[in-house]
């Protein structure tokens, strides 16, 4: 292996390390994270550290403060509301132009990630929450908007996990009563997108993700 390889691979192993304290909450929100500290921790130089922090901050794990230093990024209930009124935009859009161009090996797909989902024990909720993002994404990117996909790839790349990150305490379990409201949600939306409509596929996208919304905030709130 030659020089260039293995730096990328010690990054990529201080990153994944890294990700995984922030979401097992050994970091927690507002955390300053010490270059230094965090390479001797890890028995590595500073470099590959910095370059981790970078990428993490890219996918919104971490903040960069200026004369600061860099923190685990600490999210209110008004920034979940703010994150999720921004994908229940943008996500309805997308599923609205969906229903033009879904052909029926996408909606074959689409229903048997739906059976996966809802064929899982509840224990399982980090498959669960990994094949619900690819229901979610397939649809997106069906939708043939590259503006619509550039936007949301971002603000999926950071949205589970800074939620997570935050709120540990839904992190390992789903919400109370959401299974079931999930599956019907997924089905209206898949529905909709089989008989292409888009006016209703859109709405059904909206209703799910503000539902979504809706239940997570009351939860938090349970656990404050």
């Amino acid at each position: 292996m030659d020089e260039l390889s293995s730096h990328r691979q010690l990054r990529k192993l201080v990153a994944d390390q890294l990700r995984a304290a922030i979401l097992d909450g050994r970091f927690k929100p507002g955390e300053w994270l010490r270059q230094e500290r965090v390479a001797q921790e890890l028995g590595v130089s500073q470099m590959p550290v910095r370059e981790a922090l970078k990428e993490l901050a890219a996918e919104g794990l971490i903040e960069h403060v200026p004369y600061r230093g860099v923190r685990v990024v600490a999210l209110s209930v008004e920034d979940i509301e703010d994150l999720y009124e921004q994908r229940a935009f943008h996500e309805t859009r997308a599923a609205e132009k969906a229903a033009e161009y879904i052909s029926e090996a996408d909606i074959a797909l689409l229903k048997a990630m739906m059976a996966e989902m809802e064929s899982l024990p509840r224990e399982q909720i980090a498959q669960y929450r990994k094949i619900n993002r690819n229901f979610h994404e397939t649809i997106f990117h069906i939708s043939r908007r590259e503006y619509l996909i550039r936007t949301l790839t971002q603000m999926w790349e950071a949205f589970p996990t800074m939620l997570i990150g935050n709120f540990a305490g839904t992190a390992r379990q789903p919400l109370p009563q959401r299974d079931e409201q999930d599956q019907l949600e997924h089905r209206a939306i898949v529905a909709a997108l089989e008989s292409r409509d888009g006016r209703r596929a859109g709405e059904a996208m909206q209703v799910h993700i503000l539902s979504a919304a809706s239940h997570l905030i009351e939860s938090l709130k349970v656990m404050a």
